[in-house]
């Protein structure tokens, strides 16, 4: 990738990957999520509910591919296209499971972009008439909030997802 387009720091220490590689911190300091989170996995990538709820959004997924790539600018076209088939199947499960009105994805690149996690990733937020949510702030959400999402998700996911 151009050196124009990267801004992870030499340190930096991805959570996403940490996650695809089943990697769970207990205190909560670099890794959030934990396994129980993930809805969907495959070889190229793995949804999950996000930690960072929205209070009228509750049990956002976030798409990340397997392996590490900072944004959009470094991503290959055939991981894109997989992790777009994945999420009209996740906004299928989302309408049917929450019963929204609607489905926005959202994914930020660079500074500039406000990208905080530098591992490409794509929301897909569950939307309500008037729910403002490009209006309001996150917050984290438990384990054991995100787990009752999760399982929804995931039993209409094994149950109708055809992702061959």
């Amino acid at each position: 990738m151009d050196n124009r387009f990267k801004h992870m720091p030499a340190d930096y220490i991805c959570p996403f990957c940490l996650v695809v590689k089943g990697e769970e911190d207990e205190e909560n300091k670099l890794v959030q999520s934990k396994q129980q989170d993930i809805i969907y996995k495959d070889d190229y990538v793995t949804a999950l509910i996000a930690t960072l709820w929205w209070p009228n959004n509750k049990g956002h997924v976030i798409i990340i591919p397997n392996k590490h790539y900072e944004n959009i600018f470094d991503l290959p076209i055939e991981i894109a296209a997989r992790i777009h088939k994945v999420s009209q199947q996740i906004s299928f499960a989302l309408k049917a499971c929450y019963e929204c009105d609607g489905i926005s994805t959202r994914q930020h690149n660079e500074p500039g972009g406000s990208q905080d996690v530098w591992h490409y990733h794509l929301h897909v937020y569950p939307r309500y008439f008037n729910d403002n949510l490009y209006f309001t702030n996150g917050d984290l959400s438990t384990p054991r909030e995100r787990s009752e999402y999760a399982e929804k998700l995931r039993t209409w996911l094994d149950a109708n997802m055809s992702m061959s």
